[in-house]
């Protein structure tokens, strides 16, 4: 007789997330958790007493699976204001349950068994399962040195007949690297010619330093022409929590995601919608974040300045990678629980994103705390 319990796993290498893991630990060790990527300060009040609004207004039911017009209208506006590039609120925008969903939506809509996706390397660990779950092949390349840069010849080589879909995150987690005018430029030239689907990842849009500016697929004809690009009110906005984000395509490309959205979620948080639609009308609200956040990265590197940590500032995200080879050679998982249980810091070893594990004695701590937390992290790294 059959044992149910013996069902094989459709992701039978997939384990807990490094972020659970760690967060864990923190939890279990009363531990300064800047480990996952979520913020522990307040939510703006005047988001919030819109969210309130709304939901006092009645917007609690359903709202069209594609989106609140009002919030595809300003998201629109924003994106032909900030990259030039015109999309159609009816038919090019989907509001989706974080950029996660959008993710999967758009992987899920045009993988099929047998196509090979490139992914640069060290990446969100969402990508590769979710390539596998629909039978495809994901081809893995290293970005180069503790810098993590891009080879494009190395990326140019890769693709094959079989190549479908190309998976690009700027700025970049976990490493805070971005891609540059001629970064893009390059892959735009790769892409010339065939039918390759861009996927591209650009939740921290707006959480970049040092006056770089960010460089979106949709700011490149060749590139919006093939891209689905996904973002995040979560990561930009300080709620992680609500998950809620979207993505942009051209309309072939859409059509298609909506059919998986559809049958996944439907649609998303409607009072949410509603508060962010108002709240971006406002764009001083997504553009001073990034001197918020320099601020925060420099406040954190200054705190630890006379450690004996290395790094290079970050230029987007709010992550910040730290060198610990001066202190020890351990394995930098061995290290982050070591930190976790005798320290009390919660951090992420960057191993874990990269092929075959490869270990470049760096952590990855969050900035995007109080300046007290990070006052107290920093005290703790200094003693190191």
């Amino acid at each position: 007789m059959a044992d149910i319990r013996t069902i094989s796993s459709k992701l039978p290498d997939t384990t807990p997330s490094i972020f659970s893991v760690m967060s864990r630990m923190a939890n279990e060790y009363k531990a300064i958790n800047l480990s996952q990527g979520f913020p522990n300060f307040e939510t703006d009040r005047k988001l919030k007493k819109l969210v309130t609004r709304a939901m006092k207004n009645g917007y609690n039911q359903y709202p069209p699976s594609h989106g609140v017009k009002e919030l595809r209208d300003e998201i629109t506006k924003k994106i032909a204001n900030l990259y030039g590039k015109e999309y159609n609120a009816e038919t090019e925008i989907t509001l989706t349950a974080g950029a996660t969903q959008a993710l999967y939506c758009a992987i899920t809509a045009f993988i099929n068994p047998g196509d090979e996706v490139i992914v640069l390397k060290p990446a969100y660990d969402s990508y590769e399962p979710t390539i596998r779950l629909n039978g495809g092949k994901p081809v893995l390349i290293q970005l180069k040195g503790e810098n993590y840069k891009v080879d494009w010849n190395e990326v140019k080589s890769a693709v094959t007949p079989k190549t479908r879909m190309i998976i690009i995150n700027t700025p970049h987690n976990p490493t805070g690297t971005v891609l540059s005018e001629e970064d893009m430029k390059r892959l735009e030239n790769i892409l010339e010619g065939t039918d390759i689907i861009l996927l591209s990842d650009e939740v921290y849009e707006h959480l970049i330093f040092d006056n770089l500016e960010h460089q979106s697929a949709s700011k490149f004809p060749g590139l919006a022409q093939r891209a689905i690009v996904c973002a995040s009110f979560g990561k930009t906005f300080h709620n992680t929590g609500w998950k809620t984000g979207y993505c942009v395509a051209p309309e072939y490309l859409m059509k298609e995601i909506w059919k998986i959205h559809e049958v996944t979620v439907f649609s998303v948080n409607h009072p949410m919608q509603k508060a962010y639609a108002g709240y971006i009308k406002n764009p001083e609200h997504y553009l001073e974040l990034s001197s918020f956040y320099q601020k925060k990265r420099d406040l954190f590197l200054n705190l630890i300045d006379q450690s004996r940590f290395k790094f290079t500032p970050s230029s987007g995200t709010y992550f910040q990678l730290l060198n610990y080879s001066e202190i020890t050679q351990e394995n930098d998982v061995t290290f982050a629980e070591r930190l976790v249980k005798e320290h009390g810091l919660a951090s992420i070893p960057v191993s874990v994103f990269n092929i075959d594990q490869k270990d470049h004695k760096q952590l990855r701590f969050c900035f995007a705390k109080t300046d007290e937390t990070l006052e107290q992290a920093a005290e703790i790294l200094c003693k190191l």
